[in-house]
């Protein structure tokens, strides 16, 4: 199976911060439209599409939440000069946002650099502390004037970087969690003789606290969840064998756990043995930091799912370098679409 490179480089370089997914959210929308049998968005922005089962009497529900956010900034202040001071959205490691450029969402779209205190003019103690987010701010390369007709407070900020090809790897910025906006497309346009209805949703601000995901559920409340979002891959030089968590190139990620969510065991044991019928390349995942919309599919429905995830191994995470596996990628959409089709095929009893 070949990767829709073109695709691929539009979800992830199409901005889209937590409360301001206007332009991801259009783009999902005409790709998905042709695939499904429903679609609306929802009062949060989140874009819930149906394809309905093939032979349900029971009415069952899969839900599918990808997050269409990526992390980002939001204006706070403009001074007399022009300069920025901004909040972010979602986490950050503060040396991350170094030497970065940026594009800031006003009127149009400008182009700015993160700005600090240059080395040459720092203290001892200031060159030895770690830096905070406070340290930073964008610089427009226009004066105060210009930059109040075209920026306003509450403007979103995104980061700049465009998507390349490196080896058998993908690298780009916010492929947390666009990676698994694209594969859940892929999934939809495959995706033959489902038993249940498939409701695929992508969900907003899950970066800022899976909010999109727990209303998406709460509203269809389905019978079964599968959370699709990016996991760690630390399979780099000064990693030691217990810190890894998943590699690249080892195929999908099957969830035991997250910070989050234990997932259920049925729901891990489904995906393992899906992924070993079909000779998918596969994984387990245990992050104890961290979490994922899973959680909200799990919890959030009246009468809570049978949840579980597929995660993407990526490496430098929350950084504009993050990079996956095309290998990785393909088994990922393979073993969606697969358990999707064969739901109806297993003892979900408590055993």
């Amino acid at each position: 199976m070949d990767i829709n490179i073109s695709l691929f480089t539009a979800i992830c370089e199409t901005p889209g911060a937590p409360g301001f997914e206007e332009k991801i959210r259009q783009l999902i929308i005409q790709e998905v439209t042709p695939l499904v049998d429903e679609l609306y968005v929802d009062n949060l922005g989140s874009v819930i599409a149906l394809i309905k089962g093939k032979n349900n009497p029971d009415q069952k529900k899969a839900m599918i939440a990808a997050h269409m956010d990526e992390i980002g900034f939001i204006v706070t202040h403009i001074d007399e000069h022009g300069f920025l001071r901004f909040h972010t959205l979602g986490g950050f490691d503060p040396k991350t946002l170094t030497a970065q450029r940026v594009i800031v969402h006003g009127k149009k779209d400008l182009v700015g650099v993160m700005g600090s205190k240059p080395i040459h003019v720092m203290s001892q103690d200031e060159k030895n502390k770690v830096p905070k987010t406070s340290d930073y701010f964008i610089d427009l390369g226009m004066t105060g004037e210009e930059v109040k007709k075209i920026i306003t407070i509450g403007d979103a900020v995104t980061r700049e970087r465009a998507l390349i090809e490196m080896g058998d790897c993908i690298n780009c910025k916010s492929i947390d969690n666009r990676v698994s906006v694209f594969i859940l497309i892929e999934a939809l346009r495959t995706l033959k003789d489902n038993p249940y209805d498939v409701y695929a949703v992508f969900t907003v601000q899950e970066e800022v606290g899976l909010r999109g995901a727990q209303v998406a559920a709460h509203q269809l409340n389905p019978d079964f969840g599968f959370g699709l979002d990016t996991t760690i891959a630390y399979d780099v030089p000064g990693a030691q064998a217990h810190e890894r968590i998943t590699e690249l190139g080892k195929g999908a990620a099957i969830k035991i756990m997250d910070a989050s969510t234990i997932c259920d065991y049925r729901m891990v044991d489904f995906l393992k043995t899906t992924a070993d019928k079909n000779a998918i390349k596969w994984q387990p995942e245990i992050l104890t930091a961290g979490g994922t919309d899973t959680a909200g599919l799990q919890r959030n429905g009246k009468n809570g799912a049978i949840s579980g995830a597929i995660s993407i191994p990526t490496r430098h995470l929350h950084q504009v370098t993050e990079m996956a596996h095309k290998k990785d990628i393909v088994a990922c959409i393979q073993l969606l679409q697969r358990a999707l089709e064969t739901l109806d095929q297993y003892n979900w009893n408590h055993k």
